[in-house]
């Protein structure tokens, strides 16, 4: 990221080795109390998923707040405002200097990729919202006299996911292995292609096409179910418990690739910071352009194939094809992941987060105060709170592994037959498990 290509935030301490053992033998344990004694019967993955009984005091409440949220008025207020953001952004990377203190790159990957998780947990689909994609497709279409729901055709069924998975691992990629990753020069040329692409898409197949092919709204979408705030089928806004929410996750084709690109390129940044890898680099004569690059489709791909081998390792499951159960299963793993950017991430977006706020009174690099952040002072207090900061980090890991083996529990009952509903869950718990011990240890290493 950001801060680990020298922009210089402070790295993640690293977790004592106590916190690594306790925290993956919670994990252990929840799993298995989990397996062997939670419901026989699906709670959430019904023929209603993620219906949720609420007291007619609080479901008047939430219609009240789904009214205002829904507002035109309110719409078009938050596309204004990812707009302007983008605009700002994309103005310090253009105008500004070539530097890696230009605010521009801090927003892009700090408030835009790090920021994405924490906003769609608390605020349901945030980037749907903001999405300036969505909103200049939306004034273009209506300049045009069309509806901007609707393309020149539909998007073919097949493709789900997968054009997301692509998106996400060309900005991982830029991230994390492109030498050029923190020069303005490479981000202006990937936003460009991605607002090119988005646009094109939005005219060929409308809406329908930022839902699944829109990185960054696939991303927020994906998180967003471990929040309590979803949509019925109608489109109105209700509140649920994240398990009931990820029982609403359609399993759409590219699904499994998009969580495998998610989940293998955070392990990836935690491997490559990792005292080992640092010493293997040191001492190899290998090219470390061609390591990283490998390094990182590896792990994507190990993540891919061990969701997929789990899945698919059960017995048979009725009119469902083999072939689709790692996307139904997927959805488990969403609270992982979540759970581990959380703590991979945590120090980087609350402490070098303000240092780009600091930057951004200052877009062109000539000591101007513009928004009258630049003579504020950052706090690094989780740096300086190694045990809070430890904490927070194996407890985000250690929850999202609780609330995936749940949910994987509960989609399990509602797929296997019933004289496997036990031991047709343990390939998929090994693999969770593994993939908790393994976030666990690549934290502890870095």
């Amino acid at each position: 990221m950001l801060a680990h290509s020298g922009i210089g935030a402070t790295a993640d301490l690293p977790i004592p080795f106590e916190a690594v053992v306790i925290g993956s033998a919670l994990a252990l344990t929840a799993s298995f109390i989990v397996l062997a004694v939670a419901w026989r019967r699906p709670r959430y993955d019904g023929e209603r998923p993620g219906t949720t009984r609420m007291a007619p005091w609080r479901a008047g409440a939430v219609a009240r707040l789904g009214t205002v949220v829904d507002h035109p008025a309110t719409r078009l207020a938050l596309r204004l405002l990812g707009v302007l953001f983008f605009a700002y952004l994309l103005f310090a990377l253009v105008a500004g200097r070539d530097v890696v203190t230009n605010p521009g790159l801090g927003m892009f990957y700090v408030f835009l990729w790090v920021g994405i998780v924490p906003a769609s947990v608390f605020f349901g689909r945030f980037y749907r919202a903001v999405n300036p994609a969505r909103a200049i497709h939306a004034g273009l279409a209506r300049i045009a006299g069309s509806d901007p729901a609707v393309g020149a055709r539909e998007l073919p069924p097949w493709l789900g996911y997968w054009p997301a998975a692509l998106g996400l691992f060309a900005f991982v990629w830029l991230e994390l292995v492109s030498a050029s990753g923190t020069t303005t020069s490479s981000v202006r040329l990937w936003l460009a292609a991605y607002l090119a692409v988005m646009l094109v898409g939005g005219a060929l197949f409308g809406d329908t096409f930022f839902e699944r092919c829109d990185p960054f709204e696939a991303y927020s979408t994906l998180v967003a179910h471990v929040s309590i705030w979803g949509r019925d089928e109608d489109g109105t806004l209700v509140v649920r418990s994240p398990l009931a929410n990820l029982a609403t996750l359609r399993p759409d084709p590219g699904l499994a690739a998009v969580v495998a690109v998610l989940f293998g390129s955070t392990a990836y940044d935690s491997f490559r910071e990792s005292i080992p890898f640092a010493k293997f680099m040191n001492n190899t004569t290998i090219d470390s352009d061609l390591i990283l690059n490998v390094s990182l489709v590896a792990l994507i791909g190990i993540v891919g194939v061990l969701l997929a081998g789990a899945a698919m390792a059960t017995p048979a499951v009725g009119e469902v094809p083999r072939r689709d159960l790692p996307a139904r299963m997927a959805p488990s793993i969403v609270p992982i992941i979540v759970g581990y950017i959380v703590a991979h991430y945590v120090t980087y977006l609350l402490e070098f987060g303000q240092q780009v706020v600091i930057y951004m009174s200052d877009p062109l690099g000539t000591g101007a105060n513009w928004l009258g952040t630049a003579d504020l002072q950052p706090s690094y207090f989780l740096t300086d709170n190694i045990g809070l900061l430890a904490f927070i980090q194996v407890g985000a890991v250690v929850l999202g592994h609780i609330i995936g083996a749940v949910a994987a529990h509960d989609r399990s009952l509602a797929l296997l037959p019933k004289q496997h509903t036990v031991t047709g869950q343990l390939p998929m718990l090994v693999v969770m498990v593994a993939f908790t011990a393994g976030g666990l240890y690549l934290l502890f290493a870095s």
